[in-house]
């Protein structure tokens, strides 16, 4: 490519979805083009929310873009998943402004995937410069890209940015028949567990696998009031709109996947998946009606069941959460990268990041020991 034309447009409507959707790939669904404008059009992902969209395009030569950076202008640190909290509050006191910030990153969304949404890999270099020159010429503290594709924080860290290391737990596809094959590789005690929890959450209990294409408004709205439950008790508000769902399914109606359990014929709990090239990611969560172990038996069993049946790779349940681990989910690692222009600030930053990393590092390997997966001789 000859040299790159960066420019920063006002939003996700502002450009093209084919030509962002040809830089983006088809395999995560999160960093389609029809994903962020459901996020836009809702008003869930606006300035108005703290969430100012500036994504950033390097053009080739085809006056097309050859990458883009999924980019927001950040007042807060709210629905990121990558806490800086303590980064915002130590700028703060040195008199600093550490909003707003540059976020790389996909809204309210802990899944990885690429940020470096390219056409042209030589583009890379480009939208990192890119973003480098944007926090210099608004004067912001720092830019952060984050649950970053594994193969792209190489990218990042030969650019100078600091790399942080988190970790998730993702179920993985060994080639099982059905559940029953997952839970034959279980080692007893945790397989009869497992059909414990699964027999008392069906209990008196229905439940429906729906497709995107066939939520309507009576679904979305059982599942909104189980949205607004959780997210009153995690947040303080749920951070998407009523109106973001049913976007959601009318623009990607393929990859959106809603269990719900019923009682006599009422809706009392769901769970929201989008289905990847070879994962189903497991997003959002709620009940009406509390009960035992329902919120296992929709968010991880019956993802897995969904996952092995379309012959996926692997089930992303969404942020930390090691009960997962019991249920056949394994540690694995995250990742993001930080863009940090003071140096002393940088220095501590990367202080703190030498220790966090071995901290991860060492609960991994002591997680990882605590899989319920059957042990050689067993």
């Amino acid at each position: 490519m000859s040299a790159a034309i960066a420019r920063v447009e006002k939003g996700v409507a502002a450009i093209d979805p084919a030509a962002w959707d040809a830089c983006a790939g088809t395999a995560n669904p999160f960093v389609s083009h029809a994903f962020f404008a459901a996020l836009e059009e809702s008003g869930s992902a606006t300035a108005r929310a703290g969430w100012q969209p500036v994504p950033i395009l390097v053009e080739g030569d085809d006056g097309r873009p050859d990458g883009i950076l999924p980019a927001f202008a950040k007042s807060h640190s709210q629905g990121e998943y990558v806490f800086d909290h303590s980064w915002a509050d130590a700028w703060t006191r040195a008199g600093g402004a550490y909003y707003p910030k540059l976020q790389i990153a996909v809204p309210f969304t802990p899944v990885p995937g690429p940020r470096l949404l390219l056409r042209d890999p030589a583009a890379a270099p480009a939208l990192i410069a890119a973003a480098e020159a944007l926090v210099a010429e608004h004067d912001l503290s720092s830019a952060h890209a984050t649950f970053l594709a594994p193969d792209q924080v190489a990218l990042f860290r030969e650019a100078g940015w600091l790399i942080r290391t988190g970790s998730q737990f993702h179920w993985h596809n060994q080639g099982y028949a059905d559940f029953e094959a997952f839970l034959a590789a279980l080692a007893s005690r945790k397989r009869k567990a497992i059909r414990k929890e699964r027999a008392a959450a069906r209990a008196g209990l229905e439940f429906r696998a729906v497709p995107g294409a066939e939520i309507g408004r009576a679904e979305w709205d059982a599942f909104w009031a189980f949205y607004q439950d959780t997210g009153s008790r995690k947040w303080g508000r749920p951070y998407l709109t009523r109106a973001f769902f049913p976007l959601l399914s009318a623009k990607m109606p393929d990859k959106v996947l809603l269990f719900l359990a019923y009682r006599n014929g009422r809706p009392i709990a769901g769970a929201l998946n989008l289905i990847g090239a070879d994962a189903l990611y497991g997003r959002y969560w709620g009940c009406t009606e509390e009960v035992p172990f329902l919120h296992f038996e929709l968010c991880y069993y019956q993802a897995i069941e969904a996952a092995i049946a379309r012959g996926l790779a692997r089930v992303e349940a969404g942020a930390q959460g090691e009960h997962k681990l019991a249920r056949g989910y394994a540690p694995v690692p995250t990742f993001s990268a930080h863009h940090i222009p003071h140096p002393g600030f940088r220095a501590a930053v990367e202080d703190f990041l030498v220790r966090e990393t071995e901290m991860v590092a060492q609960d991994m390997d002591a997680l990882a020991a605590l899989t319920p997966f059957r042990k050689e001789g067993e």
